[in-house]
């Protein structure tokens, strides 16, 4: 199957990284767009970025996925399926139907609890002692 990839943070590389070693091909890699750090405020390709690069794979860095323009673009990127960890961007309508098999999302908590950006740190704050993933089809 070719796969499409969007996600950010280093908790995103592993999927990646099982991904890029599956039977399956990673065809492009969807990202947020280089972020300023340190004292410099230089800017940084966000961890996915930077394992895409390194695998050889293209990166799409769009801040937004409401541009028509960039809407053209992943559509034209030919996948059968999307897998979502952890990108941070709002998904349109337009695109959710825009790949066969859509647009699969691994979520770090057992939704609907903890829904948003930090359910790891949120199950922490409030002492959870139990928790897991969620696939599910966006």
């Amino acid at each position: 199957m070719k796969c499409v990839f969007a996600g950010t943070p280093d908790t995103a590389v592993p999927v990646l990284h099982a991904l890029i070693d599956s039977p399956h091909e990673v065809t492009a890699v969807l990202t947020r767009p280089p972020a300023r750090k340190g004292r410099r405020r230089q800017l940084v390709p966000s961890p996915v970025h930077q394992a895409a690069e390194a695998a050889g794979i293209d990166v799409l860095t769009p801040p937004t996925l409401k541009d028509p323009e960039v809407q053209a673009q992943v559509r034209a990127l030919d996948a059968d399926v999307v897998v979502v960890v952890a990108y941070g961007l709002i998904i349109p309508k337009e695109l959710l139907h825009a790949f066969p098999h859509g647009w699969i999302n691994l979520h770090f908590s057992l939704l609907p609890r903890w829904r948003g950006a930090a359910p790891v740190q949120r199950a922490i704050m409030e002492g959870d002692t139990v928790t897991g993933v969620r696939v599910l089809k966006i």
